[in-house]
């Protein structure tokens, strides 16, 4: 019955975007243009983030199917859990997918290993519904090979049941109080993003003496730690199986409605504002296909639709129009500029940074997990002069460099 309710959803919508009076609001759909394909047999694949489309469920629009129904393409759909997986599968070779969505970091980084492929923007008319402010992006100049799809914040997630004090401060993670009953992020770039915000580096620290002071910091943070998780957080926090975890700020507000529970802060030290956007592997076997999924993502209205189901922030201006105003006004999703003050995005690692990271990340996933209470202090000592020594010794090479 579920997949009926579906099924006539989907018709409806697309009953409804096709029927639409020229000049309409919900007329945005060109037939000429999405019937191209029709009755040739294309397929696509596509590659994203878990809980990352409205899918149809909670009523909501079933975005894979509006595409086929659409335009007669089948859409072969796969998720996977962090950038580094998506990289790894396609540096291995053993995956071909038409359409992926990583985030800005690691689209800089396929960009300079030449892993994507071009955009031809004569297909993708809706682009134009992209707010100028996420054009031009550092990670890909000119948006040759990416179109923004979303936006958020890193945050830290909690249960208000649970945790009683305010939450201001990535240091609630290293409070032993919340031993067995805090998750933390199982991808390195995250973690060590925290630990950096935390000791008071860039998130993009290339020095190798704050990267190994942010492993000693995650090192000591291990055994307070239940799991380290990526999309594992949903079942954990909204079941009320954990107390707190960092993630990221769209997904508190999708765990918030199973939890009333749950509450998000961004932490005064700052934290990473990050785009995730749609791209298309070297290689493709279906492009321009793929580029029609694109541009469908790109509609305002199923942009739209899919924005409120999975509660990130739209870079879509079309989009964002048609939003209820309670989801305009939310300040998880869209944050006040105060809140955004100290956000920095991920840039992409030279490569002997990030396999640097690697290492260090795989030494703290490996140590000894035994807790004993006193040695949380020795650790953030330990951290703590890591950055002291840094800084000091970075003030004496500044003098040293004045009196030339």
């Amino acid at each position: 019955m579920k997949k009926l309710f579906r099924l006539l959803a989907v018709c409806t919508f697309c009953m409804v975007m096709f029927a639409a009076p020229a000049g309409a609001e919900e007329a945005e759909f060109d037939e000429a243009y999405y019937g191209r394909f029709r009755g040739a047999g294309i397929s696509i694949n596509v590659f994203n983030w878990g809980e990352y489309i409205s899918d149809g469920s909670d009523d909501s629009l079933d975005v894979n199917a509006a595409f086929e129904e659409v335009t007669g393409i089948t859409v072969n759909y796969a998720t996977f859990a962090t950038n580094e997986e998506l990289y790894s599968k396609l540096k291995g070779g053993g995956a071909r997918y038409d359409v992926i969505i990583p985030s800005d970091y690691m689209i800089a980084r396929m960009i300079r290993e030449d892993m994507l492929e071009p955009l031809d923007f004569s297909n993708l008319p809706a682009f134009a519904n992209i707010d100028e402010k996420y054009l031009d992006p550092e990670y890909d100049p000119g948006n040759l090979y990416s179109v923004p799809y979303t936006a958020g914040t890193v945050g830290i997630i909690y249960n208000t049941g649970s945790v009683d004090e305010p939450v201001d401060s990535w240091g609630i993670l290293w409070d032993e109080r919340y031993t067995g009953d805090m998750l933390m992020f199982s991808n390195s770039r995250d973690a060590f993003g925290i630990a950096e915000k935390y000791l008071g580096y860039s998130l993009n620290a290339t020095d190798p003496n704050e990267l190994r002071a942010c492993a000693e910091l995650l090192k000591g943070q291990k055994p307070l730690v239940q799991a380290y998780v990526m999309d594992e957080i949903f079942d954990k926090m909204v079941a009320g199986e954990a107390a707190i975890a960092p993630y990221y700020a769209g997904d508190y507000l999708t765990m918030s409605e199973s939890n009333a529970d749950l509450a998000f802060a961004i932490p005064k030290e700052g934290t990473n504002l990050f785009v995730d956007a749609i791209c298309i592997p070297k290689g493709a076997q279906q492009k321009e296909a793929a580029e029609m999924y694109i541009n469908f993502l790109c509609e305002g209205r199923v942009a739209a639709d899919n924005i409120t189901y999975i509660g990130y922030s739209t870079p879509n201006q079309a989009a964002f129009a048609l939003l209820d105003e309670e989801i305009q006004n939310n300040p998880v999703s869209y944050p006040p500029d105060e809140l955004l003050e100290n956000t920095e995005p991920f840039l992409a690692l030279d490569e002997e940074t990030g396999r640097l990271m690697d290492q260090l990340w795989t030494e703290v996933l490996t140590t000894d997990q035994s807790y004993n209470k006193w040695l949380m202090p020795v650790f953030l000592i330990v951290a703590v002069a890591f950055s002291i020594g840094i800084t000091i010794a970075r003030r004496r090479r500044k003098i040293r460099d004045t009196l030339r």
